[in-house]
């Protein structure tokens, strides 16, 4: 039969309503929020949106930070395992994000008066090499910044937006997530809990 693909009885497409046909469903919405999360995230930074959160995770129920593997834009490179016993903020940014810019200088203050209690690492995300490299020159930053062009690490964090800072305990785990720009004081106090 023309318009027809049977092999025998059974249909090579399954009919609306089966279950493999409800797990395609809900994998192609899954995808299409995640996308569309994504989009609202990045349009957010890209026009200088505000939207700020914070998040402290109880010490008895934080998980281990992922690796920050990856370039180095700025020297040395950092694994975190080798910080072990120092708290680490890890910040991620990008050239073209507006909250971003209104950041660095605080960023920049951070690792000024704040650099022997904790160790401040950014991860540029999503950008072009000489961009990044502009933008950390731009604003004095000397703390170690990893090149991440495709977001990967972005995605291992289960970012959503930039700028996002993470507070990584002296154990290496997750102690807080920031969302939005954050001033010195900001960043201080989340360091401090």
């Amino acid at each position: 039969m023309i318009g027809s693909s049977t092999l025998g009885d059974v249909p090579a497409v399954p009919p609306p309503g089966s279950k493999p046909h409800r797990r395609r469903r809900v994998a192609a919405l899954g995808a299409i929020l995640l996308a569309a999360a994504l989009a609202t995230g990045l349009l957010l930074a890209r026009s200088g949106g505000t939207t700020q959160s914070s998040s402290f995770i109880p010490s008895s129920v934080r998980r281990p930070a992922p690796a920050l593997e990856g370039e180095a834009l700025v020297p040395p490179p950092v694994p975190l395992v080798a910080l072990r016993g120092k708290p680490v903020v890890v910040n991620f940014w990008a050239s073209w994000c507006a909250p971003c810019r209104k950041e660095a200088p605080e960023l920049a203050r951070f690792d000024r008066e704040m650099g022997a209690e904790a160790q401040l690492v950014g991860i540029d995300m999503l950008d072009a090499k000489s961009d990044a490299l502009a933008f950390v020159h731009e604003f004095g930053w000397r703390f170690p910044n990893v090149y991440d062009r495709w977001a990967t690490l972005a995605r291992t964090y289960e970012l959503i937006a930039v700028p996002t800072t993470y507070v990584i305990d002296s154990q290496g785990r997750i102690a807080a997530r920031l969302s939005g720009a954050q001033t010195f004081a900001k960043l201080t106090v989340a360091n401090a809990n």
